[in-house]
């Protein structure tokens, strides 16, 4: 299947749009215990069952409309599948909390893995939309990796010290905007190595 142009803001709601449902239902039964099959599962695990499909959906439909899918987001909804199972099945939300810290270390760890062999794997995914020198590459990837390893070590604090409601906060909108507020601060770096048309040419 090639690749197929999607409108931005239909792929930005269906990327968040799992993430906001997950915020909306969890803040409407987190008081609330519900017994399915003998056992009582809270309203936080009810939320993460549902999380599940919405995510294999969401990233169902990505595919369907774009004829692609990032490594990214399929190690990420393979991560969401196999922690947020394993908070249903042991009835324990601890799991679901750690998965952020899976991710952003894995993501780190394959990133700094490239960075001790001299390469950008960062470059090779995101190279078509962001046209850089090799200089410019190097530095985003360090940097990123950074940012993941600190992203990992505030998720474990915000969860082992902070409530559920917390957590959840954080996870629906601080990593988010922690995000965008990274890209952004990274607008000068992207200006100055920017591969032009004239350097393409020569």
């Amino acid at each position: 299947m090639t690749e197929k142009t999607v409108n931005p803001f239909v792929k930005l709601g269906l990327e968040l749009g799992p993430v906001v449902l997950f915020f909306v239902f969890y803040g409407r039964i987190k008081d609330e215990f519900f017994t399915i099959g003998g056992v009582e599962y809270a309203g936080f695990i009810v939320a993460t069952a549902l999380f599940i499909p919405l995510i294999l959906a969401s990233t169902a439909i990505l595919w369907w409309l774009t004829g692609k899918l990032s490594k990214m987001q399929l190690m990420t909804a393979v991560l969401i599948v196999v922690f947020g199972g394993m908070s249903v099945y042991f009835n324990d939300e601890r799991f679901f909390k750690m998965k952020p810290t899976m991710i952003y270390l894995l993501f780190g760890g394959i990133l700094g893995i490239g960075l001790l062999q001299g390469k950008s794997y960062l470059r090779s995914v995101m190279e078509e939309v962001l046209p850089m020198q090799d200089e410019g590459w190097m530095i985003l990837t360090k940097r990123l990796t950074a940012f993941f390893a600190a992203l990992a070590i505030t998720n474990e604090f915000v969860w082992r010290t902070m409530s559920t409601d917390a957590w959840v906060n954080f996870k629906t909108f601080g990593l988010t905007a922690a995000v965008f507020v990274f890209f952004m601060f990274q607008n000068k770096l992207m200006q100055t190595y920017a591969v032009t048309v004239e350097d393409q040419d020569t």
